[in-house]
């Protein structure tokens, strides 16, 4: 070993540390001012006209935490793709409140098959006065009118993508023009381990968070925050997200992406 290699060692291991200790990635410049009011998520959480059914998914979907990463503000507009039942969708109707607007998309083969009568029940709901019901498939998930939107929200769907066939490609483009400069997409999703890829989005609904960066980044996207709100080191990631005695107890990733400011 050479004196000057020696000397440079301790720098070295100290930068691999630093690097090893670092927090989530993190690029905030490419945000737009947020505009509107912040509302008090807590306490929307804690209305006394949500259901029973959506207080016992709280503890496991954090809703609080999630309202505040995605930075929702009263009056704004934003969609949620693959809605489902509305459980996040009605969250994001509280908090942009009357005055903003929430398009909720969903797939014929969700509304069909899993949610033919709970997503109608949901929108009938005086508090979801603002959303604006979506069926298209994920492809072209948005009608003409949603555009310049402040955030598109993914809540535990993107995986799903892979198996139904979806090109995410022309999806991802679609949502990228949808946004306002500096607006943001949020995906919340199962981990799977790394090195799976897309290979266990069927038999145990989770994907690597790499592969989704890239997916998402291809369409122009720059990543520029990590939430580790929903992570849990002790997921083995080997198990499918619905076993009985397991759900709710996955690791799951949580990315901002925006739309750039300026390409």
């Amino acid at each position: 070993m050479s004196l000057a290699f020696a000397c440079r060692l301790p720098v070295v291991l100290c930068l691999a540390v630093l690097s090893a200790c670092a927090g989530p990635r993190r690029n905030l410049t490419q945000l737009a001012e947020p505009e509107g009011p912040a509302p008090d998520y807590a306490a929307l959480v804690a209305a006394a006209d949500r259901t029973e059914a959506d207080r016992k998914l709280d503890e496991e979907r954090r809703p609080v935490e999630l309202l505040a990463f995605v930075g929702v503000r009263t009056g704004w507009r934003v969609a949620e793709l693959g809605a489902g039942s509305g459980y996040t969708t009605e969250l994001l109707a509280r908090a942009v409140g009357p005055t903003g607007r929430v398009y909720a998309q969903n797939p014929a083969i969700v509304v069909d098959k899993y949610v033919k009568d709970l997503w109608p029940e949901r929108l009938a709901r005086p508090i979801n006065a603002a959303v604006v019901r979506v069926d298209q498939e994920f492809d072209t998930p948005l009608p003409e009118e949603a555009r310049k939107l402040d955030a598109v929200v993914m809540n535990l769907f993107y995986h799903d993508l892979y198996w139904f066939g979806t090109d995410r490609k022309a999806m991802n483009e679609a949502i990228f023009s949808a946004l306002k400069p500096g607006g943001v997409f949020v995906i919340i999703d199962h981990s799977a381990a790394r090195g799976a890829g897309t290979t266990e989005v069927k038999r145990l609904h989770r994907v690597e968070e790499a592969v989704v960066i890239e997916d998402v980044k291809a369409a122009g996207f720059t990543l520029v925050d990590e939430g580790q709100f929903l992570r849990n080191p002790d997921d083995a990631r080997d198990w499918m997200v619905f076993t009985e005695g397991k759900r709710g107890h996955t690791d799951r990733f949580v990315l901002k992406f925006a739309r750039p400011l300026v390409r």
